[in-house]
């Protein structure tokens, strides 16, 4: 127990979230945004992009609010993204919107990460058998 906490107090010394300038006499909060990009979460099959950003507008200027759908059927997919103008709208709707409810679920806002590569597709097997005993006809479909 010792261990840790005496690893939190060298963490929060080195840490430059604490301004001690004679001009500014205030604990400065520490920002993880490197971006104004909002991932929101937890959202409700029913918000559409015009409620997300209703309730993301009074934080700042909103560039853009989007709900991401399934393409197939359109439905939303329960997440989607929030752009700001500046840092300082983002930080400030990431604090007022996280944990909060927006059409009767709780969503939760956190920084959006750079989207990751996706892997190349497997190339489908040049045999016709899957191993399981039976083939595959491409114009019948499963045969013995």
């Amino acid at each position: 127990m010792a261990f840790v906490s005496s690893t939190f107090r060298r963490i929060l010394a080195g840490s430059n979230c604490f301004s001690s300038s004679p001009s500014s006499l205030w604990v400065r909060h520490c920002s993880t945004l490197t971006s104004p990009k909002l991932f929101v979460s937890g959202l409700s099959r029913l918000t559409t992009n015009e409620k997300l950003q209703d309730a993301f507008a009074s934080f700042g200027e909103l560039v853009d609010a989007r709900v991401i759908t399934d393409r197939e059927t359109g439905r939303s997919k329960g997440f989607g993204f929030v752009t700001y103008a500046t840092l300082e709208d983002a930080e400030k709707a990431k604090e007022g919107m996280n944990a909060k409810f927006l059409d009767g679920w709780v969503i939760f806002v956190d920084p959006a990460r750079p989207r990751e590569p996706r892997r190349p597709m497997q190339q489908e097997p040049q045999s016709s058998s899957s191993g399981s005993g039976f083939t595959i006809n491409k114009t019948i479909g499963w045969c013995k």
